[in-house]
């Protein structure tokens, strides 16, 4: 559906990222410098975590931008900025997940960067929900911990968590940036928060460590 000028009016009104978008289209190289600026850790930081290679992670989000400067001239803001680009970067990583699986490559590790490296005591708190008492731990040991059992969930539900917990994102957007329904994604939020109390509840209880594989 089309796109009216009142409705790209109220977005760019509403989200300075959209009006840096409409620069773009008009070969503002400065404004896609600053969207760049703004979106790159973001993107990498979940990207990474996504498919657990810094290296194809940058690559990636190399991708992305060039994606979006592609479609400068087409651009219609009929969702937030955010939402548009994260829903590229979901399109993207997913390729390059079904293309590693094909080549049977190794998963690599992401390391402590991005997202989870941040703040990891919030992601315990995410999916212990104050049932599970906690050992106690230091944080670098914590942060691995929640880096491990992340990586256990498969690519949906990570990037439904990463999206939900470190984007802030709600049930709808997220349903836009994975094309699903917010029921579904509702669904797989709460699959994913269960495996995550069962991959961190013998550590926390017992010092077990998860098992990325």
């Amino acid at each position: 559906m089309a796109v009216g000028e009142s409705t790209i009016r109220r977005r760019a009104l509403g989200d300075p990222d959209v009006l840096l978008m409409i620069e773009v289209g008009e070969d503002n190289a400065a404004a896609f410098e600053e969207l760049v600026l703004r979106y790159q850790a973001r993107l990498l930081g979940v990207i990474a975590h996504m498919i657990g290679s810094r290296d194809s992670a940058e690559d990636i989000v190399q991708e992305v931008f060039l994606r979006v400067y592609r479609a400068r001239k087409s651009y219609k803001p009929g969702a937030k900025f955010s939402t548009w680009i994260f829903t590229i970067a979901h399109n993207v990583a997913a390729n390059a997940i079904k293309s590693i699986a094909r080549r049977h490559e190794v998963k690599l590790d992401a390391g402590s960067s991005g997202p989870m490296g941040a703040n990891p005591l919030e992601a315990i708190a995410l999916v212990s929900s104050g049932q599970i008492p906690a050992r106690q731990i230091d944080k670098l040991e914590t942060r691995e911990i929640v880096r491990l059992a992340v990586d256990t969930l498969e690519h949906r539900q990570r990037m439904a968590v990463l999206l939900s917990k470190f984007e802030g994102m709600g049930y709808a957007e997220i349903a836009e940036v994975m094309e699903m329904s917010p029921q579904a994604v509702k669904s797989l939020l709460f699959r994913a928060r269960g495996n995550l109390r069962e991959v961190l509840g013998p550590y926390l209880n017992h010092g077990t460590r998860p098992n990325a594989g």
